[in-house]
Parts: C-alpha cells; sequence; structure tokens
C-alpha cells in the first residue's frame, strides 16, 4: 500500500488529479440541483457512451459498400453470436439518446437554464441536438435496406427544392445525383467520423460552460434573474447550501443511469434490432417506408398536408425552428425562471410535444409521400401503340408494368423527374438507350439487375418507335445517313 501511495502522489504531482477532480466531479452545485429533475443530461451522456463502445463493435464486422452492407448486417443478424443483440443495444441506445436529449431541453427550458448567464450553454445544447439527430438519420441510411433508399430520396428531394443550390445541395449529400456506392461512403464517414467527432466537441464545450457558469439554481416562484445582481446572488447560495457534487448530488444520476442501461438491455433483448428490411431496390416502389419514431412527425407532415405546402414548410420551417432556439436565450434571458410563473412556456412545451405525438402516431398509418403509384393505372396513349409489332408492344408492356412513368412522362401524363419519353428517340440511339436502362445515369438508378434480358430488348424496341413522325431516330456518328434522310 505504501508503494501503491507513492505511485498517486507521483502521478498526481505530475498530473494534478486531484485538482482536476475538485474542480469537475467535485465542483460544489446547489443544494437542490441534486434532483430527479436534473439527471436527463448525464443520462444523454450515458447513452452516448453508450452509442461509442456498440459503434466501435460494430465497425469491425459492417462493410460499408453497397453491394455489402445489407449482407453485413445480415450476417450480424443471424451469423455472428450475439450480433443481434449488438445492432438491437446499439439501435435502442440511439432511440433513448434523441428521448433523453429532448426531455432534457425541455425540462431546462422549463426551469429557465437558458437564461443569463447561460446563454452559450443552451446554443451549444441546441447544437448538440441537431447533430444527435444527425447521427440517428445517417445511423438509420447505413441499414441500406429500403426504408434507407426511399427515406435518402425524399431527403433528396427536400434538399433539391432550394433554390439557386438545390442541385448542388443534392450532389454533396449523395455524392452525385443517384443514390449509389459513395452516397453510402460518404453517410458512413459522417456516422462514424464527422457527427461523433462534433458531438465530442461540443460535450467538451457544454461540459465546460456547466463548470464556469455553473449548474441551474432550482427555480424559485418569484425570484427572478437580473444581470446586475445574478453572480452576487448565486455565490451567496453555493456559500449557504452548496455540495459538492460528488458524492452529494450525483446519486440521483447514478441510480437513473443505471435504470436507463437497465432499459436499452431489456428493450434490445425484448424487441430486437431494427431491420434491415429488404435490399435497396428502386423498382419496387410500392414498398411502405417508414422512419425510425423521431422523424415519424416530420414524415407524416410532408405525407398528410397538400403537395402545394410540401416546398414551403421544407425551406422555411426547419430554418425557423432553429433560429427560434438559437435566440431564445437573447429573447428571454431575465425575469422569471420558474415554470409556475411562466404558463406561456409551460403550454408551448405541452403543445409542442401533443403535437409531435399526434403527428408521430398518424406516421404509422399515413400514406407516404410522394404517392409513387400516380400514373401507373394511365393507360398508354393508343397513337403510341398503333401498328406496333408484338415485340414493341411488349415493350410498351414493361414501360406500364415497372411504373417508368412514375418520374417519365409519355403523352404528358407522368412523372417529372426524369425527362419526357415521347421523342427519346431522337435523343439516344440504340446502343445509348440499352446502356441507360443497364447503367443508369444522372438521375436514373441502374435497373440492370431488375430487368431480364427479353424485357430490355422489349423496352428498347419500343422506345426507338417514339420519335415525331417526320423526325428520323438517333444514329451513331459514324453510321452514314441514309439516301433521303
Amino acid at each position: 500500500m505504501g508503494r501503491l501511495q507513492a505511485i498517486a502522489v507521483w502521478l498526481d504531482q505530475r498530473l494534478h488529479l486531484t485538482k482536476l477532480f475538485e474542480t469537475t466531479a467535485g465542483h460544489t452545485v446547489p443544494a437542490r440541483s441534486g434532483s430527479w429533475w436534473y439527471v436527463f443530461g448525464s443520462a444523454t451522456l450515458v447513452c452516448f457512451i453508450i452509442q461509442v463502445v456498440t459503434g466501435i463493435l460494430l465497425a469491425l464486422l459492417y462493410i460499408p459498400s453497397a453491394n455489402e452492407a445489407w449482407l453485413s448486417l445480415q450476417y450480424l443478424n443471424y451469423q455472428q453470436p450475439l450480433g443481434w443483440y449488438l445492432r438491437a443495444v446499439h439501435g435502442w441506445g440511439s432511440n433513448f439518446m434523441v428521448a433523453m436529449i429532448s426531455i432534457h431541453m425541455a425540462q431546462t427550458f422549463l426551469f429557465g437554464a437558458h437564461k443569463y448567464p447561460r446563454e452559450l450553454t443552451w446554443i451549444a445544447g441546441v447544437f448538440l441536438f441537431l447533430c444527435t439527430l444527425g447521427m440517428a438519420f445517417t445511423g438509420q441510411v447505413l441499414r441500406w435496406d429500403q426504408d434507407a433508399y426511399w427515406g435518402l430520396g425524399i431527403g433528396a428531394a427536400m434538399m433539391g427544392r432550394f433554390p439557386l443550390i438545390g442541385r448542388e445541395l443534392v450532389a454533396l449529400m449523395l455524392g452525385g445525383l443517384i443514390i449509389a456506392g459513395e452516397t453510402l461512403s460518404r453517410f458512413f464517414t459522417l456516422h462514424v467520423f464527422v457527427i461523433p467527432g462534433l458531438i465530442i466537441a461540443l460535450i467538451s464545450v457544454h461540459l465546460r460552460l456547466v463548470l464556469t457558469a455553473g449548474i441551474n439554481e432550482y427555480p424559485e416562484p418569484g425570484k427572478l434573474v437580473n444581470k446586475e445582481t445574478y453572480h452576487e446572488e448565486y455565490e451567496a447560495l453555493l456559500k449557504k447550501t452548496g455540495v459538492p457534487f460528488y458524492p452529494k448530488a450525483i446519486d440521483k444520476d447514478i441510480t437513473f443511469s443505471g435504470l436507463l442501461i437497465l432499459a436499452i438491455l431489456t428493450c434490445a433483448a425484448v424487441f430486437g434490432p431494427f431491420g434491415p428490411n429488404g435490399p435497396p431496390d428502386p423498382t419496387l416502389i410500392n414498398t411502405v417506408p417508414r422512419p425510425d419514431f423521431y422523424f415519424l412527425p416530420l414524415f407524416s407532415v410532408f405525407a398528410l398536408l397538400p403537395p402545394y405546402m410540401e416546398t414551403f414548410l421544407i425551406l422555411t420551417a426547419p430554418v425557423v425552428g432553429i433560429v427560434l432556439l438559437l435566440v431564445l436565450p437573447f429573447l428571454s434571458g431575465t425575469g422569471e425562471k420558474s415554470a409556475r410563473r411562466r404558463p406561456v412556456a409551460v403550454l408551448s412545451v405541452i403543445f409542442i410535444f401533443l403535437n409531435l405525438s399526434v403527428l408521430a402516431y398518424l406516421g404509422l398509418s399515413s400514406p407516404w409521400s410522394p404517392h409513387m403509384d400516380a400514373w401507373s393505372a394511365d393507360p398508354t396513349p393508343i397513337e403510341y401503340v398503333k401498328n406496333r409489332t408484338p415485340l414493341e408492344l411488349q415493350g410498351a408492356l414493361v414501360i406500364q408494368d415497372k411504373q417508368c412513368r412514375n418520374c417519365h412522362s409519355l403523352g404528358g401524363r407522368g412523372g417529372e423527374r426524369g425527362p419526357a419519353l415521347d421523342g427519346v428517340a431522337t435523343r439516344l440511339t440504340h446502343d445509348q438507350l440499352i446502356r441507360q436502362v443497364l447503367q443508369g445515369g444522372g438521375n436514373m438508378p441502374a435497373y440492370g439487375k431488375q430487368l431480364s434480358p427479353p424485357e430490355v430488348t422489349a423496352l428498347v424496341a419500343f422506345m426507338e418507335t417514339l420519335h415525331p413522325a417526320h423526325e428520323p431516330p438517333a444514329r451513331p456518328s459514324a453510321v452514314p445517313a441514309a439516301p433521303g434522310r
């Protein structure tokens, strides 16, 4: 013991561990801050630690490749011993982390902890909340299943609506104009390196601000925040009722964190991991994708509101919401802290959580937007099938059955994501049509694995008839034009 004590003293003299402990875990806090209302911040940190540990273990087996990602998750679920449980703990840890940080922000707002002098503490917390949502979204994408594919499609459609820079934002998000291997690589980098690094940096700043500004005192009705006298009053409160955070005020944090870990482990064992569902397939448009619970309200809003309102909400609602959260400490930085004297604040929190809950419930059953079968029931215009050969008619059926018209119009009816097919034969040669169908390009995914060779032959044969009567189809530049053309 004497030798161990000597080693401890030697390390303490060089690393100043005692002083570090006294200024962090041992710092003085108001006695009433050791309350059950103050446990959600530490609970969020515990969830993040679980995410880091389980994420590192998952990264040892996950293959961030478009061809192997889904298969690697199947291997974890069904072949790797306890791989399913590791994925379940990671997934449920994500859900609990979003829930804990949401409750923590609501509690902070209701207790007036965003007011002077803790404005920067609140702002750092807002960015932590946004990064947590970013981690959740990128994690869902890494499942690389149908939900991930169509979630990315909807996300890209939202980004593309930004004026002037929409196309560039989509390319930045997807690594191009289509969802492919580069897309998965980018989201893997964001999920594993970029966003966790930002969260660690923000947590460091957030904890530093908590230590410098102090833990918010338990609000009392009638006790107002005054910038001129607040620091003196807070120091007097610490001298009168202050206790060290460890061991006097940390007991409830430890108890709640222990129960939280038990809840995550139990949910993982009982409910199992999230997905993956079927592998991503752009031709399976009659799917019913659903995001995880924290994005269900947003999903429900876009599914239920009229389409003409979507662009306005996409471009304004997130920006307005984030700006309001960031300027809140400056709009309401002094005055009453107690929720008993702030009925507007209480009603606002109730209204927000009630709306989010109702929208999330509706999102479980609401039809998803966009309606991908919008034109699949429309018949092919008669002028496009009149006097066609059997092979060409079969190609028209392929276009109809594979619902190509959800992205391409024909006869003025169809989607606008891709170019109209009416004059496609004047733009692309026979070989170019085959290559476009098989390999994709631009905004179009590759259909080489979804169509059989006879279907491709029939499809191209029909598309070669799609040109005005007075205009010949395109031909390779090396082939000379026939006489009279």
